[in-house]
């Protein structure tokens, strides 16, 4: 495919976005309402009590709404890497392809087996097994998250791997180093513990609703102390491991972090931004305009995060475009170089694998192995080569900026509501609180949006590449016609807005009919 094809590009990346954030409307809720009921189904084996059975076939039927919708959605998302994404496929197929296929041969299978216990075994099968199967079901969900998002964090941090210029493929070498990567642990902790939160807020806000309209007070109040106790935990544990993300971004993708920050030129006792509106006029790096309008700042609070040190320096975009100063990784120090030393590496590595295809092909061997010898010194910047102007190897910053931020002052919101929430309920006081309850419903689409922004960080943040510095976003499309694409696009916007529509509308109406009698 022709590079400078960006309207194909555009569209395959907009298509991918459009399934990927639809398909994370389900997932979060998946994982964080699903440790809810079965905690209130422990409860209920426990305790005996009958309630607790009712309250939790009561959630059960909104997991299970929302369940199979998300298993839809994601479907199709996968699909789309043999569709869409076909050199990416061809090129790290046996890598990427190894954690995906044990998803859906473990984790899958796991869910779909024990899911069906979980809605139909109530009276059919003991409380003990019928217990476990709910939980076995979570975990399976849960299993699946961490394939998934153990083959996104190598995406991000490719590791445990060579390339084979005989092939063109990238091939596993370490297993245990894709899977447990420090980048996959964190973005696997972090995730699930944002899905947490959304499953918290989902279950407040719900029954803040029912208190609202004095219903189901019981039901209201022993499921907020659940959810509240609980979100609590998934924003202070999304916060910790959020903390472990950022470093590893500051080392691994530093041009991510300037652009979560709006920070242009580096500086010692870098200060994070607590609040800020970027300046629109600001187009380019290495102009002379400031890049924001407004910023109040926590001095010395990035560098902290992101090296350990406050007097540590940040880079900012300016810096890693031009290079030369001096970067700090798992505490070796090193030279950065230019963004055009790298283009140039990129390109050596590109003529070195071509090179040796043409050694390899006359049968000089020992020729082949110096070509190949020079293409392993400069792979890790093979990528650059096919980039076609330094400009773009800028992700948009107003975006990945606001995104951020986004993210971050609603994971604080949320440590606040569900501390306040789970109080008031104890104290047997949130019922007389509206105003607190209408937030508390208002919870429900901020969650989402808070997890969205982190998606939007995450993937955003690290274009142009597809694979961190070895294959950028252009060069791994499939050669489709633009057309074609944006006909997928339209479908596929009208299929996932109607199954969204659907399942709200199914929502509602379970919530307004409220729990059933327990038989």
């Amino acid at each position: 495919m022709d590079a400078s094809d960006l309207s194909l590009v555009d569209l395959s990346r907009a298509q991918f976005a459009l399934t990927a954030m639809y398909h994370w409307l389900f997932v979060p809720l998946t994982l964080g309402l699903g440790v809810i009921i079965s905690i209130m189904e422990t409860l209920y084996y426990k305790t005996g009590d009958t309630e607790w059975k009712r309250i939790t076939q009561f959630w059960m039927k909104l997991f299970g709404i929302n369940f199979a919708i998300g298993v839809a959605t994601g479907i199709i998302l996968e699909f789309e890497f043999g569709t869409n994404w076909s050199n990416y496929s061809w090129f790290v197929g046996d890598i990427f392809g190894a954690p995906l296929a044990i998803e859906g041969i473990l984790a899958f299978f796991m869910e779909s087996t024990f899911i069906a216990v979980m809605f139909f075994g109530w009276n059919k099968v003991s409380k003990s097994f019928h217990l476990a199967s709910t939980w076995l079901t979570v975990i399976g969900a849960t299993l699946s998250a961490l394939w998934i998002l153990a083959a996104n964090a190598w995406m991000q941090y490719p590791d445990g791997m060579t390339f084979n210029p005989d092939t063109m493929r990238n091939e596993m070498t370490d297993f245990w180093s894709v899977l447990l990567s420090p980048v996959a642990i964190n973005k696997f902790t972090h995730t699930v513990f944002s899905g947490w939160i959304v499953g918290a807020a989902f279950c407040l806000g719900v029954s803040a609703w029912f208190l609202l309209k004095k219903k189901e007070k019981n039901l209201s109040y022993k499921s907020i102390r659940i959810a509240a106790l609980f979100g609590f935990l998934g924003a202070f544990l999304t916060a910790l491991t959020g903390d472990g993300s950022a470093q590893q971004v500051a080392q691994r993708q530093p041009m991510k972090l300037a652009a979560m920050e709006g920070l242009y030129e580096g500086k010692t006792e870098a200060g994070m931004v607590a609040f800020g509106v970027l300046n629109p006029a600001k187009q380019t790096y290495n102009d002379t305009i400031s890049p924001f309008l407004v910023k109040i700042e926590i001095p010395g609070l990035l560098s902290l995060l992101s090296f350990r040190e406050t007097g540590a320096f940040v880079p900012g975009i300016t810096n890693l475009m031009d290079g030369g100063f001096i970067k700090k990784i798992n505490g070796a120090q090193d030279t950065a170089l230019s963004s055009d030393e790298k283009m140039i590496r990129g390109k050596l590595a590109i003529q070195a694998l071509s090179d040796y295809k043409q050694a390899r092909k006359d049968s000089h061997d020992s020729l082949a192995n110096v070509h190949k010898a020079t293409l392993n010194t400069y792979y890790q910047h093979f990528g650059y080569g096919f980039v076609p102007s330094k400009d773009t190897l800028v992700p948009p910053v107003p975006l990945v900026f606001y995104a951020f931020h986004i993210m971050i002052t609603l994971g604080i919101f949320f440590l606040g509501l569900f501390l306040l929430t789970g109080f008031l309920t104890w104290k047997d006081r949130l019922h007389k609180q509206r105003w607190l309850l209408w937030i508390a419903i208002l919870g429900i689409p901020l969650a989402w949006i808070c997890s969205e922004s982190g998606w939007i960080v995450a993937e955003v943040g690290r274009q142009p590449w597809v694979i961190q510095d070895i294959m950028p976003t252009y060069a791994a499309v499939s050669d489709l016609k633009p057309g074609s694409v944006l006909i997928t696009f339209v479908l596929f916007a009208i299929l996932f807005t109607v199954l969204l529509i659907a399942e709200v509308g199914i929502m509602l109406r379970q919530i307004r009919k409220g729990p059933e009698e327990v038989h």
